[in-house]
């Protein structure tokens, strides 16, 4: 036993010295963090609420309810942006200004209905509203969505003279023209009955054109697109894209922080090559 525990100080002082040499190569711990951030779209989205929007040319039910699930799918699509309602027809109507709020934007999204913003299409009026809530917007990228199925009939606002606002304002416009190509449609009419004043529903044939040509000069004003729809797949497809076409974008950056770990080597290290040396001395005091 003694002989096996002469050899204890020369292994221990092995171990300093490699603790030593351990330390000296200063060992550390990285700990890493990443931050990510994204930079948000603005984007309004106009939709048209006149009376031609009833048409049940687009199932189920007709144009309005087809554009409204569409919208939802768009809105519920990006969560990272900040996105407004306006509804219109022969007036324009902020139903939601820019908001981070999906569930209450989705609400009030439902309880849209058509006619309540009078006769006619304002497209000038819905395209002026819209700007007036970008305006003073700082995100990176800000867009309206017009969804309409006719042409400008009301409303003091000239479309292009707001396309050319739009322009200056850097905000672009993406136009989106509703409704089957060409020929009559059926639409449900409320009218008042004259001998019971009750309000009934009548189904009259109507011709509704989209005018393509305005809003396409709206769309290449802007710097916008110009998209037509001629049924629901085609709607949804429509969405689909503008939503490829402005992608939120995320960045992130990696942070890694260095913690030197030496010092847990070393200092033990050093209390052995010490205490070793302790004991040699005290050996050669002894056989002194």
């Amino acid at each position: 036993a003694r002989v096996q525990l002469r050899h204890l100080p020369f292994a221990l002082g092995r171990v300093g010295f490699a603790g030593l040499v351990v330390a000296l190569e200063r060992p550390r711990v990285g700990l890493e963090r990443t931050e990510s951030w994204t930079e948000g779209v603005d984007i309004v989205v106009a939709l048209d609420s006149s009376g031609s929007m009833a048409a049940e040319d687009f199932k189920p039910k007709n144009r309005f309810f087809v554009a409204k699930a569409a919208t939802r799918t768009f809105v519920e699509g990006r969560p990272q942006d900040r996105l407004g309602l306006i509804t219109f027809a022969g007036r324009s109507r902020t139903v939601v200004p820019l908001t981070t709020d999906r569930s209450m934007l989705l609400q009030r999204l439902s309880e849209l209905k058509l006619g309540d913003q009078g006769d006619g299409t304002a497209i000038g009026m819905a395209l002026g509203n819209a700007l007036a809530r970008l305006r003073a917007s700082k995100a990176k990228s800000k867009v309206v969505v017009l969804v309409t199925d006719g042409g400008n009939n009301a409303g003091e606002i000239d479309p292009d003279t707001a396309a050319n606002v739009a322009k200056g304002l850097g905000i672009k416009v993406y136009t989106v023209g509703v409704g089957t190509a060409g020929g009559p449609v059926e639409i449900p009419v409320p009218v008042r009955d004259p001998e019971t004043g009750q309000v009934v529903e009548r189904r009259v044939m109507a011709q509704v054109d989209v005018d393509e040509k305005l809003l396409g000069r709206i769309a290449e004003t802007t710097g916008g697109r110009f998209f037509r729809a001629t049924d629901p797949a085609g709607l949804a497809q429509t969405y689909a894209e503008i939503d490829r076409l402005e992608k939120t974008e995320v960045k992130t950056t990696t942070y890694t922080r260095w913690r030197e770990t030496f010092p847990r080597v070393a200092v033990p290290a050093a209390g052995v090559l010490a205490a070793v040396a302790g004991d040699e001395a005290q050996a050669v005091g002894a056989i002194a």
